[in-house]
């Protein structure tokens, strides 16, 4: 059986068919679930035999459930109704690189155990820790945690981890991008060695195999998509644009008429925040998401982003695993990423649960050594396009003041050229006169001129002209 019939075998199994507990299954008909995903049909059974498991999948495939859901049936002997800390000890630990990934898996965790008697809690870095002490202290079986901010409460004693019984390395690879591996191996040494482990990945990196053969108990491999590969109902499109162009370009596309929402990714926290300011400068409902804002604001633009009141988000790559938005219809790529993995993992946000997505890279001459090697990674050749940017889309993108280093060429341009570009010259400033305002009177005998007149000749500040004079003597 090739893999296409694999799939399609798969697509015909319910939940119920996995043998799930009822409270388990009513939960998953609540949210509207009836039907696993591949990658769902293939892990619950496996990670329910209690092997451990190397799984890859593309994002938006239903990652979260294929492990969260027999975590749960595996901890429900250990679910209580007891208030006591000690019968809530720590038994599952679900690491994940980014803060929005973590409330993201927790809110599904909890989604699932609702009618079960078993607890969860996230904690991540960015907010106070002593806001999560106490209820951590209360007890949860599974704890969804970022890798520094699990150490935060290690050091502090308080959280135990020597029940845990199962690990699970939600994003792996991302995690190591990100530097995390001193913080997982530290992490490891402390959780009891006789343990289920799961590792899941959107790509598998010479280094995640390694990270596998290190943590990992003879694992059971599973992979419903090519290795690297980026959703078949999203379209990739490449347009090929000057640097300074790119904005003219991105506010033309986001007046389109299928840019009804749009999440456009940058590679620098800077470039994120200009971009969003400048786009609500032009009337466009535009946030940006990033390191620098506090947990509170990133939350509040995702919320705001998942309502619709903002069309635009603009984000970084740090944001980009843990952001789930259902039918997303346009990722852009306002600057392509330099690590051909993340331009995987940035579309991943549309076309997400089979529905279609439109994926486009704005590529500068100087980012095109990039290019080729996102497509030497995803074996495919995308669709190169050369941009037509409106000349008036152009025009509209001027904030009003001129960029740096425009100044200069655009104080020579002509008339003809100012009037095109929709500059109106100003009328030229009346020229002062270069004489002496006295010549500019009208004539008066000189028996006339009074001391006062003369004074205010005198206080008029300019320098006293000679002037040619002829006396004549009266006869006595």
């Amino acid at each position: 059986m090739d893999q296409h019939e694999e799939n399609r075998s798969l697509n015909t199994i319910s939940f119920a068919d996995l043998k799930l507990a009822p409270e388990i299954l009513k939960a998953l008909a609540e949210s509207g679930y009836t039907t696993p995903t591949p990658i769902q049909a293939q892990a619950i059974p496996l990670v329910l035999e209690g092997c451990d498991l190397m799984a890859g999948a593309q994002t938006g495939t239903g990652k979260t459930a294929a492990f969260a859901l027999p975590m749960l049936q595996k901890l429900l002997p250990h679910a209580s109704s007891s208030t006591s800390p000690a019968r809530h000890a720590v038994r599952a630990l679900i690491l994940v690189p980014t803060r929005e990934l973590a409330i993201q898996v927790e809110e599904s965790v909890k989604a699932y155990a609702k009618h079960s008697h078993l607890r969860s809690l996230v904690v991540f870095g960015g907010v106070d820790i002593k806001t999560q002490t106490p209820h951590l202290k209360r007890g949860v079986e599974i704890l969804v945690a970022t890798p520094g901010r699990l150490l935060d409460h290690i050091e502090m004693k308080s959280v135990l981890l020597n029940q845990v019984q199962m690990l699970v390395l939600d994003e792996a690879d991302r995690m190591l991008d990100m530097g995390f591996m001193p913080d997982l191996k530290r992490i490891l040494a402390l959780l009891p060695k006789q343990r289920q482990n799961l590792m899941f990945s959107a790509t598998f990196s010479n280094e995640i195999k390694k990270l596998s053969a290190e943590f990992l108990n003879r694992p059971k491999l599973i992979e419903v998509a090519r290795s690297n590969a980026t959703a078949e109902n999203v379209t990739q499109k490449v347009y090929l644009v000057e640097q300074a162009d790119k904005h003219a370009l991105l506010a033309q596309l986001l007046r389109g008429s299928d840019a009804t929402q749009a999440l456009v990714f940058t590679k620098t926290k800077l470039t994120a925040s200009r971009l969003a300011k400048q786009l609500q400068k032009e009337g466009v409902a535009a946030d940006a998401i990033h390191g620098d804002k506090t947990q509170l604001e990133r939350i509040q633009a995702l919320d705001a982003f998942k309502q619709g009141k903002v069309t635009v988000l603009i984000a970084t790559d740090v944001a980009a695993r843990g952001l789930d938005i259902d039918q997303l219809p346009m990722v852009i790529n306002y600057e392509i990423p330099s690590a051909a993995e993340d331009y995987v993992h940035r579309i991943g946000r549309t076309g997400r649960a089979g529905a279609s997505g439109t994926a486009i890279s704005l590529v500068s001459p100087e980012e095109e050594k990039y290019l080729v090697e996102i497509e030497k990674l995803i074996k495919h050749q995308i669709q190169k396009e050369t941009a037509n940017i409106l000349h008036a889309t152009r025009e509209s993108t001027r904030t009003g003041r001129a960029p740096r280093g425009e100044h200069h060429e655009r104080s020579h341009a002509s008339q003809g050229e100012r009037a095109v570009r929709g500059h109106v010259p100003r009328p030229a400033a009346p020229k002062k006169a270069s004489h002496d305002p006295w010549f500019d009177k009208p004539y008066e005998p000189s028996g006339s001129a009074t001391p006062v007149k003369q004074a205010e000749q005198q206080s008029s500040g300019k320098p006293k002209k000679e002037v040619a004079a002829l006396f004549v003597r009266r006869p006595s």
